[in-house]
């Protein structure tokens, strides 16, 4: 059996150039075929935060040239392992009254191998809560309304992950 694969996003600014910090663990759970997601962040505006996993990587333009919602079956916005969502809808972040987020989720269309692998991708936190595709609007069935891009980063493989088979990630 293949070895899992732990990959990182670390938050050091935001777009807007926010006191956010902190960082995202992902972590492949090879017996359930899930990923498991660890968040630890700080300096999150208190309240719920559209979370996601955006298409590129590409930092130029800080968190506008990220593109869209990591999307590779073309399906409708919708909640984290919704049977229709986007592969990078990840729902919200709660961040408590002293501006902290902790959390474990899971995700069962989340993949760190592969060609359908976030490795290189990106996380952004939104300003607003995700209303998980159900806004009755369009921009709903696309950004579940969240709002500005207040804060971002890469995901790529952390440094203690024992895997270390690009060829195979990428």
């Amino acid at each position: 059996m293949s070895e899992p694969i732990e990959a990182v996003c670390v938050f050091t600014t935001g777009c807007l150039a926010n006191k956010i910090k902190g960082y995202v663990l992902f972590n492949e759970d090879l017996f359930e075929n899930k990923t498991l997601i660890k968040i630890k962040l700080s300096g999150v505006s208190e309240g719920l935060h559209g979370f996601h996993i955006h298409k590129t990587g590409d930092l130029r333009e800080q968190c506008t040239s990220l593109c869209s919602h990591y999307n590779p079956y073309n399906k409708n916005h919708g909640g984290l392992n919704d049977n229709e969502c986007h592969v990078g809808d990840l729902g919200n972040i709660i961040a408590d009254k002293n501006k902290n987020v902790k959390m474990k989720i899971k995700s069962n269309f989340i993949k760190l191998r592969g060609n359908k692998s976030i490795i290189g991708r990106s996380l952004i936190i939104h300003e607003d809560p995700d209303d998980l595709g159900k806004g009755k609007n369009e921009d709903s069935l696309k950004t579940g309304n969240s709002g500005n891009r207040i804060a971002c980063g890469i995901i790529g493989i952390s440094k203690n992950s024992k895997y270390h088979n690009m060829d195979e990630i990428c």
